[in-house]
């Protein structure tokens, strides 16, 4: 009986300590993104509005940052380092496998985030490809992991997989924001969510999340289905057809 009473004195503290922090309100342009065979990336745009305690903007000269990050779904990923034998051919040396890799990491923010938040509070929220925690399957030493987790961030930058993008979010009158990350035609399907952080005075003060699904449509979908409902018969049909088309091709050849 105590407790009850309790709760209910304290829960008009509780609404009024939550009333005094600002509310983000984040949307996107698409939530759902279709890849066909014509798909050659897609523009997103991420906007929002921040709603301050009482519809006031804070009367200090702290500034209000946004920071918007778009995450896919993490995947087991085998990284491999190359050497070169007798210095004439690559051939593969040492390898390392990450438990858990975003497979797609994009980051906006109003400023480079090294500005905002300090080391700590960037590998908390994961903010920044260098912040991002991989788990590497194996206890190599942190000298070789480092150099492995470097690689794996430059090969996905390269591939348009990791992007960072400082000063690309804009906020209008500190109240409204808006940021665009480009989405690649390689990217990989599944959910995928868009976090919106509002960061003052070195803290994250608000975070909302919205979902996105990106997903294949049409003949590639069906080719996905196959290929993951019923493998052995989907290898099958492509050895096949490349048998198939190996042998019009020379039949082709020989009369022309």
């Amino acid at each position: 009986m105590r407790k009850g009473w309790l709760a209910l004195l304290l829960a008009p503290l509780l609404m009024a300590q939550s009333a005094s922090k600002p509310v983000l309100v984040p949307d996107v342009s698409q939530r759902d993104i279709e890849i066909q065979y014509s798909f050659t990336g897609a523009n997103l745009l991420l906007f929002g509005a921040i709603l301050y305690p009482q519809g006031r903007l804070p009367n200090d000269d702290k500034p209000t940052d946004i920071v918007v990050v778009v995450k896919g779904p993490t995947q087991s990923i085998l990284v491999r380092e190359k050497d070169k034998l007798g210095g004439l051919i690559w051939v593969n040396a040492s390898r390392l496998r990450y438990r858990s890799a975003p497979s797609f990491y994009a980051i906006a923010s109003s400023k480079p985030i090294e500005q905002m938040l300090d080391a700590r509070t960037r590998a908390i929220y994961e903010l920044g490809v260098s912040s991002l925690q991989l788990s590497p399957a194996s206890n190599a030493p942190l000298t070789e992991q480092d150099r492995f987790a470097r690689g794996l961030v430059e090969l996905r930058a390269r591939s348009g997989l990791y992007v960072e993008a400082p000063g690309a979010v804009e906020i209008t009158d500190g109240v409204l924001y808006r940021a665009r990350v480009q989405i690649p035609a390689r990217v990989p399907v599944g959910r995928f969510t868009a976090e919106t952080f509002l960061i003052r005075d070195g803290r994250v003060l608000a975070a909302a999340t919205r979902d996105i699904d990106i997903r294949k449509s049409g003949f590639e979908r069906f080719v996905a289905r196959s290929a993951d409902r019923h493998a052995i018969l989907y290898g099958l049909v492509a050895v096949a057809l490349s048998v198939l088309f190996g042998w019009a091709a020379g039949q082709i050849a020989r009369r022309f």
